[in-house]
């Protein structure tokens, strides 16, 4: 059985100069998947979804199950805590307050959110402990990931 780290943060979306919402993420990294982190945010928010601004609150629970999921490499979020990274869709890079700021970028739209980095930290911690930073080749299936793609 392969390694889940898995683990549930606040963030605060930012919807413009004056508004924000608090939202729940989960924060899923699997061994098998030793490359990438994926970030899973209730579906509402989702940059595709209605035209109505979600109104400002905690966010309530997602469901990692119909949640909108962001896929990106685990090195993003190591380096952008620190500084500035991300040439593509996602950029992460440190801001004031102890926040890691994360931006996402699709066809739709922008999507700004702050995190505390406390919380990113923790979730990497976690994550080199099931697969440790240089070692993910270790835990590559080549074979597995071509049948998926031929499936």
């Amino acid at each position: 059985m392969s390694a889940v780290v898995e683990q549930v943060v606040q963030a605060r979306l930012i919807l413009s100069a004056q508004r924000s919402a608090l939202l729940q993420v989960v924060l899923r990294y699997r061994a098998d998947d030793p490359l990438a982190v994926r970030m899973v945010f209730p579906a509402e928010y989702a940059l595709d979804g209605p035209a109505d601004t979600p109104e400002l609150g905690d966010g309530g629970p997602v469901d990692p199950d119909t949640g909108v999921e962001w896929v990106f490499a685990r090195r993003l979020l190591t380096t952008g805590v620190d500084r500035p990274a991300g040439p593509g869709d996602v950029h992460i890079r440190p801001a004031l307050d102890r926040r890691t700021v994360v931006e996402l970028r699709a066809p739709e739209g922008v999507a700004l959110l702050h995190f505390p980095t406390q919380d990113l930290r923790r979730f990497l911690w976690r994550s080199h402990l099931a697969v440790p930073e240089g070692q993910e080749a270790r835990y590559l299936d080549p074979d597995r990931e071509l049948a998926e793609l031929l499936g």
